[in-house]
């Protein structure tokens, strides 16, 4: 309550000051380097998708068996020499696909297959080593907003995880007499779905530092629920047709069938069934492998039309335009697709195919998140 002023006071007299609200206390509260990070977390997914592409590539030239011991450490130093190349090369002989497939190789072509995959290792521990120095980095600075140090943990979380799981995969084909020549295509499916993990977890970060915490506070009350719903539907369904796909690259299903609409002729493919037991066929009958992934495609085509037509109707601008980008993104995927198949699966093809995928799948994830967060767009602009 304020006090009576006397009639006599001065004028001039100093009053006391008076408390005067200061915007962005929001902001300023949860403080932070939000630019630095979501730089940081930027250059992180950049790094995340070429190894997804490298990763593909190493696949698809037969290399990631090449080198038969995991050393997290110590092998991120390559042979030095020649005794250390011959090395290497004697325990490459020693498994199943240089016994089956391979023991035509010289030297010179086992170094060829050795250098994508111990590039391919090294992008990993390059990844590690970025995120370590800007995790701890932000931390010891003390710029990690409030609330995100648990957030910025996850991703080098998964990473570890993600080598582990790398390793996990390789040693199913380091095999001695039991046949194998290749990964197990369902540890490859694990590994792959990870990185799209990690991938999508940086890419939401980065849409959530790209605003202001008071604007998102305020977006999320525009929040259309219905929508946000139906993008995350798809975002799951496109996230099982990646680990169909990886299922297909596993046993190089792509090249059993060349014929598009058919599979050699006819609908369903021949012998869909033929292996013993019938849970196989689900993972290494080229032929089903195939058409499960075709038919997921064509259904995953279908619920994105309707997701399109939802989005359409979005009473904001950015949102319309991010659902027409998913479709006409998962358009491209399905022509790419067919391509790819009617070519019996390039390498150009086969590794465009899956770079395509990582872009729609961070198509998706923008469209969702502006479901959430919608941009209020005002009259003059609609």
């Amino acid at each position: 309550m304020s006090s009576k002023r006397s009639i006599f006071e001065e004028v001039g007299e100093a009053q006391p000051a008076k408390t005067v609200a200061q915007p962005g206390a929001i902001d300023r509260g949860r403080g932070g380097a939000r630019r630095g990070i979501r730089a940081w977390l930027m250059v992180l997914f950049a790094l995340v998708m070429v190894m997804i592409a490298v990763g593909g590539l190493t696949r698809l030239t037969d290399s990631g068996l090449s080198i038969t011991e995991w050393r997290p450490v110590t092998g991120a130093i390559p042979p030095m020499s020649e005794a250390d190349w011959q090395s290497e090369f004697e325990k490459y002989k020693q498994i199943d696909q240089w016994r089956i497939h391979n023991q035509w190789m010289e030297l010179s072509d086992f170094k060829e297959i050795y250098w994508w995959e111990w590039g391919h290792r090294q992008l990993g521990r390059v990844i590690g080593l970025v995120w370590a120095l800007g995790f701890f980095g932000f931390l010891v600075a003390r710029k990690i907003p409030a609330g995100w140090t648990g957030r910025l943990i996850l991703p080098g979380a998964l990473g570890g995880v993600q080598g582990a799981i790398g390793w996990w995969m390789v040693a199913s084909g380091v095999t001695q007499g039991e046949g194998m020549t290749s990964v197990a295509s369902y540890r490859l499916a694990t590994h792959l779905g990870l990185a799209f993990v990690i991938l999508g977890l940086i890419a939401w970060y980065v849409f959530q530092l790209g605003r202001e915490e008071r604007e998102l506070m305020q977006a999320r009350r525009a929040k259309e629920s219905k929508l946000f719903g139906l993008s995350t539907g798809l975002l799951h369904f496109a996230f099982l047709q990646i680990l169909l796909g990886a299922l297909v690259a596993g046993i190089d299903a792509g090249r059993s069938y060349t014929d598009w609409p058919l599979m050699g002729g006819q609908i369903i493919p021949p012998n869909p069934l033929m292996l013993e037991p019938l849970w196989k066929n689900f993972f290494e009958n080229p032929g089903l492998v195939q058409f499960i992934h075709r038919v997921c495609g064509y259904l995953l085509f279908a619920f994105g039309v309707v997701v399109w037509l939802k989005g359409r109707g979005s009473a904001h601008a950015q949102t319309r335009f991010a659902f027409n980008a998913v479709f006409a993104g998962l358009s491209v995927q399905i022509v790419l697709g067919i391509v790819t198949v009617l070519y019996g699966a390039p390498w150009q093809a086969a590794i465009l195919h899956q770079v395509m995928a990582v872009i729609l799948w961070v198509l998706i994830l923008r469209a969702r998140f502006l479901a959430a967060y919608p941009i209020a767009t005002s009259i003059k602009d609609t």
